[in-house]
């Protein structure tokens, strides 16, 4: 008899086990830089938050320094569901539309106030094209402002024509074009070997994408244009959303409100923090000097002309709406 109950209570366990395996879902989520990236750190506690909200019903894998997919094709993967969830930097779709372009035309939005307003302006923009690919997202922070890294010392546009310049999307890759530098196409995961072996010797990113890739060890000047804002956008696909219950996507919506909180206000706090860090490493923080930054001004109104034509009525009522938000400063 008490053999009988014993295995019956071994049954009744194994099936509550396999209930429970049963319930719970697991999640991949590709990302394109590396796990001590603050982006990547934002990712993980993001992870976690979902596995708490949830109590264990999702499980989010991060995959971090593009070890799962390269960083181009992240948005693609998530679309046909080979991940169900991924962190993409918005301005490498451009290409796509325009709308992905937004944040990387350079001198729109220069500090992250005006950069959080953008963000605002063009949200149903993105929604409205994400959605018909079978995508929505779930929340976008900012990276530091955008300053040029160099080899050599700049006082002007016309000391970089000719330059190996790192372009990582559309936008920096029209830039080089403007400017008469020589565009190489080099991804984050392969910057520093790229920096190492002298295929790149100037590029436009934050201090964060410096210190990550110890560009400091190749490069020693850092102009701090302020240029523009990229975003990180986390993306997720709706089948794979949709199949989870109520509870569990209030859990995923409401993690990913606190992570974009969270990532906007360390992006923020970072943004002097690593200045400081490359400048203990040995490298030049630059104030840009006024003809350096006149002629990046002119190639950032190029490109916004060039934005505005591209993206049509619905680039119009973003740029509207932006304004209108500036505005009531």
């Amino acid at each position: 008899m008490k053999r009988r109950l014993f295995s019956a209570t071994l049954l009744s366990t194994a099936l509550a086990f396999g209930a429970a395996a049963q319930a719970q879902t697991k999640w991949d989520l590709p990302a394109a830089y590396p796990a001590t990236n603050f982006h990547t750190e934002n990712l993980t506690q993001f992870a976690n938050d979902v596995d708490k909200a949830t109590a264990g019903k999702l499980k989010i894998t991060i995959h971090a320094n593009a070890s799962l997919f390269k960083a181009p094709e992240i948005k693609r993967a998530v679309q046909g569901g080979q991940a169900q969830i991924g962190e993409i930097l918005l301005a490498n779709f451009a290409n796509e539309n325009p709308i992905y372009a937004l944040d990387g035309v350079p001198f729109l939005a220069t500090g992250y106030e005006d950069s959080r307003k953008l963000y605002e302006a063009s949200k149903a923009a993105m929604d409205k094209l994400l959605a018909p690919q079978g995508m929505k997202m779930l929340y976008a922070v900012a990276w530091p402002p955008q300053g040029i890294y160099s080899k050599r010392e700049i006082a002007s546009v016309a000391d970089l024509r000719g330059i190996k310049w790192r372009a990582y999307s559309p936008a920096t890759a029209k830039i080089a074009e403007l400017i008469g530098a020589q565009a190489v196409q080099i991804q984050a995961a392969e910057l520093s070997q790229a920096l190492a072996t002298g295929v790149v010797e100037s590029y436009m990113s934050s201090g964060s994408t410096g210190y990550d890739s110890k560009t400091y060890e190749h490069i020693k000047n850092f102009y701090d244009t302020q240029a523009w804002l990229p975003k990180n956008a986390v993306i997720v696909n709706l089948r794979a959303f949709n199949a989870l219950d109520a509870a569990t996507q209030a859990g995923v919506l409401k993690a990913a409100a606190d992570a974009e909180a969270r990532g906007w206000k360390i992006s923020q706090e970072k943004n002097d923090e690593y200045k400081r860090l490359l400048t203990e490493k040995g490298m030049k923080i630059h104030k840009p000097s006024a003809k350096l930054m006149t002629d990046m001004q002119q190639v950032g109104g190029i490109m916004l002309a060039d934005w505005q034509k591209a993206a049509g009525p619905d680039g119009a009522a973003i740029i509207e709406a932006y304004n209108k938000a500036r505005a009531k400063k």
